[in-house]
């Protein structure tokens, strides 16, 4: 299965004209479960292949600052999650994380990726963890930013998930998507969410996150439907079985002033078998965005490349 190029996706915002062609990445799709994913492709084809996940609610430019650090060192893929960014959204899907997992096997297929580097934010750091430990010869280094926890199990019973769930899922039903009158808007809503962001990156995300509708209004491009958690999911056990087989060296890189609690004192970091932590002075859960220099450090160090 061959990758497809394409150079602007349809109801996308267009790239920044200003940006050098040499930093711009190429779009390409490959298909699982009949549907049409996307990743962000760096170049450096000869490269050892790194791959990026972001996590819930975001999209694979959220990774650009990363992946042009990388780059001369890596052939970066940075991927779209289904149901996010320009992926195809599922119909009737949970977006559960076996979901997420079978997808990046198909992009690794596709991609004819052998072995490689992972690493992955929030949600996608849980991606990350469960595809390597499921396919642990497949990973050659794994780094997570602020993105891992132990799920608890749940406090209702299962008739209460059950019509919570529905309930849920049919008041999703029956609201409208938030429109934005411009970019800049929808800029403002994400500065508001993490008052840590620059304007220039709080533009740079929205401008990848929003697709424009048909009265030239703004709308995320992720699939709301993932706000809803279905009662169908990974137990804990399941989580610690596929951590426990993970064999490659493995970065966790937290934030100081995360709500996610950092794997040493959640007691999650027994559970890996070379793992180190890093904590991130003056970070909350967008790692990446809040300390960008000291992020890359620390990957620069744990990948063992130099500037």
């Amino acid at each position: 299965m061959k990758p497809v190029t394409s150079s602007v996706e349809p109801g996308s915002v267009e790239p920044n004209s200003a940006e050098p062609s040499s930093a711009v990445p190429k779009a390409r799709f490959y298909e699982s479960q009949g549907l049409r994913l996307h990743y962000a492709d760096w170049g450096n084809a000869t490269a050892p292949p790194l791959v990026l996940l972001h996590g819930g609610r975001d999209h694979c430019r959220s990774w650009d600052w990363i992946a042009r650090a990388l780059q001369p060192h890596f052939h970066v893929m940075a991927a779209d999650l289904r149901g996010h960014g320009d992926s195809d959204w599922a119909k009737g899907s949970s977006y559960s994380l076996s979901d997420h997992v079978y997808d990046l096997t198909r992009m690794v297929s596709a991609c004819d990726i052998d072995r490689m580097t992972l690493i992955g934010h929030s949600y996608g750091g849980m991606i990350a963890m469960a595809y390597a430990g499921t396919y642990p010869d497949k990973v050659s280094r794994l780094a997570i930013v602020d993105g891992a926890f132990l799920p608890r199990p749940p406090a209702a019973a299962i008739d209460q998930q059950m019509q919570r769930w529905i309930g849920d899922l049919d008041k999703l039903s029956a609201s409208k998507a938030r429109r934005y009158r411009t970019v800049e808007e929808a800029a403002e809503r994400m500065s508001a969410k993490n008052k840590r962001l620059t304007s220039e990156q709080a533009h740079h995300l929205a401008r990848y996150a929003v697709r424009e509708n048909a009265d030239g209004s703004f709308s995320w491009k992720y699939d709301p439907i993932q706000r809803v958690s279905a009662p169908y999911r990974l137990s804990g056990d399941d989580y610690v079985a596929l951590w426990s087989r993970i064999t490659c060296p493995t970065l966790f890189l937290c934030g100081s002033e995360s709500f996610v609690p950092d794997p040493k004192r959640a007691g999650i970091f027994p559970h890996f078998k070379q793992a180190e932590q890093q904590i991130i002075a003056g970070a909350a859960h967008w790692v990446q965005h809040d300390k960008l220099d000291e992020v890359l450090a620390a990957l620069r160090s744990f990948l063992g490349i130099s500037r």
